[in-house]
């Protein structure tokens, strides 16, 4: 089979050509080495067959992974692991102000704050120097569901108004915005990306800005969220977020919730390895 006429089946449910390019870079992103690397590929091309979906792609490509490398497998499932922060969305928001508080910025989480017309819950709000963000997070628990143009258009509503109330002298408000920001797990729409252009607000999703998107911000910064873990249950994960661990690097310093979940002292050392590891950057292939 010709490998390059191959179609797969996206998410969205899009029909697209297979690239082993693409598979190799998202390996290679989660640090596998080129030997490793060719041996999944040479692997994956004698399973490949027409209008297989790129789930099951990926599902192939973690299991050959974590058969080399338990870590590197965790860093793979790196997307997953952000729809996993669901399904409130509120640790979605914890671990965006995360990544900005790596950044210098001091993070307020669900602050309330009166606008000229209504009141507004923000998710994050994000302070450095003269700088001041207010960050409106969409989190979607399915792939394939983007964010529409509807969403900047309704944060920008939004942040003018709180902009508004701050120009009145009776204002009580601490915090005088200077950009409206959108935050997703997924991706923009067209339109969205059009309309944050051309209003100035802000965008970050799964890979916008092209180099800087959350992605990129992860690898940069190691701050992985624990639900990339490979050891830890689900229920385990869940117990976890809902005590507002949200970081692999939290549970580090944190270890005595393990202890509340019963886990037993040699996989307690083995859970937390891993987290370093992944913090750290540390594994070798």
């Amino acid at each position: 089979m010709d490998l390059s006429k191959l179609h797969i089946i996206k998410a969205s449910g899009e029909s697209v050509l297979f690239s082993a390019d693409s598979v190799a870079h998202s390996l290679k992103r989660a640090g596998a080495g080129d030997l490793i690397i060719k041996e999944i590929l040479d692997t994956l091309k004698l399973e490949m067959y027409e209008g297989i979906s790129t789930k099951e792609i990926y599902n192939r490509a973690f299991k050959l992974l974590k058969a080399k490398s338990n870590c590197l497998a965790s860093k793979y499932k790196l997307k997953k692991a952000i729809y996993e922060l669901g399904p409130t969305g509120f640790p979605f928001e914890k671990f965006i102000a995360a990544l900005f508080k790596n950044m210098g910025y001091e993070v307020t989480v669900g602050k309330v704050l009166s606008g000229l017309c209504v009141k507004h819950e923000i998710d994050v709000i994000a302070t450095k120097g003269k700088e001041t963000l207010f960050m409106e997070c969409k989190f979607h628990g399915d792939q394939g569901r983007n964010c529409d143009v509807k969403i900047p258009m309704y944060v920008d509503s939004r942040f003018r108004d709180l902009q508004n109330h701050n120009e009145q002298k009776s204002s009580t408000n601490k915090h005088e915005f200077t950009q409206g920001w959108v935050v997703t797990n997924t991706r923009f729409t067209a339109d969205a990306l059009a309309y944050g252009k051309c209003s100035n607000i802000k965008l970050l999703s799964w890979d916008t800005p092209k180099g800087n998107g959350i992605k990129d911000r992860i690898d940069h910064t190691g701050l992985y969220p624990i639900t990339v873990s490979n050891l830890l249950t689900k229920r385990e994960k869940q117990f976890l977020l809902s005590r507002d661990v949200v970081l692999c690097k939290e549970l580090i310093n944190d270890k005595f919730y393990l202890d509340h979940l019963g886990i037993s002292s040699l996989r307690k050392q083995k859970i937390v390895l891993e987290m370093k590891e992944l913090c750290l950057g540390s594994i070798k292939n």
